[in-house]
Order: structure tokens, then sequence, then C-alpha cells
């Protein structure tokens, strides 16, 4: 790692510092470009077609699609045969079905539109990152590789990432990078567990056969059984039923109901303690009379970090000073940086700017910070890279 302050006193990256404040209009009107695109996880192709042309057309090398659609682009590096690689990744799936409208609404600073800062931002910020270093002629020592990977959200269960890290092992240096975020150094995965439980019963008609056993009941009794459990302020540790589906009608006692349950905790053991309280309640639902319990493991975002000392997370928050951010937060969350993190590989996860209401209708983005945290993403690359 190269000190930020040594990158900055670069005169092409000086340049660029300088320049980005005028790139924001351009970036924020390539997030809305790309955030229209509709992309729910497992349905990335047109998004990543898209994608895959804009690689091209900002100068980088080597662009490709693999096969679940993950785009990369290689700006090349000066020396990179004697230097590891720098993996600059973001997500380009949203957590929002097909048919969503998907309207963008401008406010100001304020962009409102589904998906627009988690993550067309941060997606849009490796186009114009990549742009820039080819505009200002900066040349890393490194290779640095772009990548725009599926997956990320709800049950895509980091397989794009998962991936990516497969290609390009533990040598690698990975910028995980979100629209949100801004002052946020992410350098502690948090280990997440899904579940479908799913439980059956023999049901039957509302009148006739009032008594017996309703799957959407047990379902309902199992949640709040769930929302008795104590978790602890430290470690936090959560749960949450993202799902719930059942029934055939409204004259019908349920035959079959089922749930998405997420489990997260920033420590391992507190986790594995969580999914035991939850397996006790599933096999004490079990033991009813005319009650099935089927509990299946659906997703597993592994937990890992690497210390605040390291170099690349020291670095990161020098670059966050530099660039005149107010705040400087070292945080656990769940990210594709989970990946990399979880097998002891160099990793932290950024953000551009701020945002609110993710995952919801009335999402938005606060342009604000986006030429400070587009130079923060540029320091930091180069830091990384060498120059």
């Amino acid at each position: 790692m190269i000190p930020i302050e040594t990158v900055a006193q670069n005169g092409r990256v000086q340049a660029a510092l300088a320049h980005f404040s005028a790139t924001v209009p351009h970036l924020v009107d390539q997030s809305i470009d790309i955030q229209q695109i509709p992309a729910p996880t497992f349905a990335e192709a047109e998004r990543a077609a898209y994608l895959e042309g804009r690689f091209g057309e900002v100068g980088l090398v080597d662009v490709q699609r693999d096969g679940l659609n993950n785009v990369y682009g290689r700006f090349p590096g000066s020396d990179s045969p004697n230097k590891a690689p720098v993996i600059i990744s973001a997500h380009s799936d949203t957590v929002f079905p097909a048919g969503t409208d998907l309207t963008v609404r401008r406010e100001g600073h304020l962009i409102h539109g589904p998906g627009i800062g988690d993550n067309s931002t941060g997606v849009a910020g490796l186009l114009v990152l990549a742009e820039t270093l080819r505009v200002q002629e900066i040349r890393p020592l490194a290779d640095i590789w772009f990548v725009a990977n599926v997956g990320e959200e709800g049950l895509g269960d980091l397989r794009g990432m998962r991936a990516v890290v497969e290609r390009f092992g533990g040598s690698a240096i990975y910028l995980v990078v979100e629209g949100g975020l801004f002052g946020q150094i992410s350098h502690q995965a948090i280990g997440v567990h899904r579940y479908e439980i799913t439980i059956h019963t023999p049901g039957g008609h509302s009148w006739g056969n009032f008594g017996q056993r309703s799957a959407i009941h047990e379902l309902g009794r199992l949640i709040a059984a769930i929302d008795k459990i104590q978790l602890p302020l430290k470690p936090k540790t959560t749960y949450n039923v993202g799902v719930i589906e059942g029934g055939t009608s409204v004259n019908t006692i349920a035959q079959t109901a089922r749930m998405l349950l997420d489990l997260r905790s920033e420590d391992p053991h507190r986790l594995s303690i969580l999914v035991s309280e939850v397996e006790r309640l599933v096999i004490n639902r079990q033991r009813l009379r005319d009650v099935a319990v089927e509990m299946k493991q659906i997703g597993n975002r592994p937990p890992g970090q690497i210390s605040r000392d390291t170099p690349l997370v020291q670095q990161a928050a020098v670059a966050l000073r530099f660039v005149g951010s107010s705040k400087v937060n070292f945080i656990a969350s769940s990210t594709d940086a989970n990946v990399p993190l979880s097998q002891g590989y160099t990793a932290v996860c950024i953000g551009l700017t701020e945002s609110g209401n993710a995952h919801r209708l009335d999402e938005y983005m606060d342009s604000t910070h986006l030429a400070k945290g587009m130079s923060q993403l540029l320091l930091l690359a180069l830091s990384a890279a060498g120059i």
C-alpha cells in the first residue's frame, strides 16, 4: 500500500480529484441509466449486457461476461506481472422483482427511485472511475479489474462474488463499492444464515373441520416463539421473517405454510446459538400431533474480518479524512466483502455517498457527497495498485 498522501501528490491524480465535482451530473445520469434496467437477483442478464458494452466504451480491456452474468473489465497496470491485481466490484442486482415501477424523481440533490442507491450508484461509480483513469492518463502499477457482479441480494447468496474470488484468489486486494455507506469502512463481515421453514398439517374446511390444525396458525405460533428469543445488545444479533406464504382460500384450513427466516450476528458463536434456539423451537412444533415441519438452509453468508490495523483499512480511513469526510466509522456489515474476508483475504467495503430507505420503493440517493466518494475510491484504488 502506498500512503494516500503520496498518491495525492501525483499531478494527474490531482487533476482527477479536481475534476470529480464536474463529473457529478454525469455520474447521477449514469446511475439512473443503470437503475432503469430491471435486475432482480437471478435475472441480471439485461443489465449485464448493458454494462458489458459500457465497460468497453470507458476504455477497459479484456471485457467479458461469465455464465453467471458477472461482467469483468481490466485497466492495465504498467508493472502487472510483478503486482497482485486490485479488484473493484459493485453488485448489479436489486431486491425489486420484475414489473416494479422504476420511475425516478429528482428533488434537488436527492434522487428517488427503487435501487438507485443500492446499487446503481455503486456500479456507475465503477464506470466513472475507469473513465477517469483513462482520460487523466493515470497508469497504476498493478492491473485494476472492474467487476459488476450478480447475486448479492436476497437468495443470491453472494454467488457472483464467490465466482470473482475463486477467479482471483487470495493475492488480490478487494474493494467492494456500495452506493451508500459514505464515511463507513466495513472490514468485518456479519455472518448470515437463511432458512426456509415449511409447516404441513391436515387442513380442511373452515366450518366442517373447525379445530383441525392449520399450517398458517402453527407458523404464526412459531414466529411468535421466535419473537420471544432474548438477544444480546452486544454482539449485535438479529432475526427477521421476510416472507410468509400459505393457504389456498379464505374458507380453507391451510395444509401448508412457509416462511423465509434471516438470522444474523457479528459473532459466529452467537449466530450458532441463535440457530440452535430456532432449531429447538422447530423441534417442539414437530412433536405436535398432525404437524410436520421442514427447516432447510437456503443461504450462508460467511463471517470474517481483518484487523483495523491492516494497511488497507488504515489507508481507507486516511482517504476519507483527506477528502474531507466529517465521519470515519469502522463497521460490520453483510456485503460481497463477506466472501474474501471469510477466507482471510484483504478486503473492505466502502460507499460513494449517502442514501436512505434501502430495499423500499421510496429509496433515495443523496448526490451531495459523490465527488468526495469518488475521490476516496480513486485514492484508495491507487494506494492499493501503486502508481
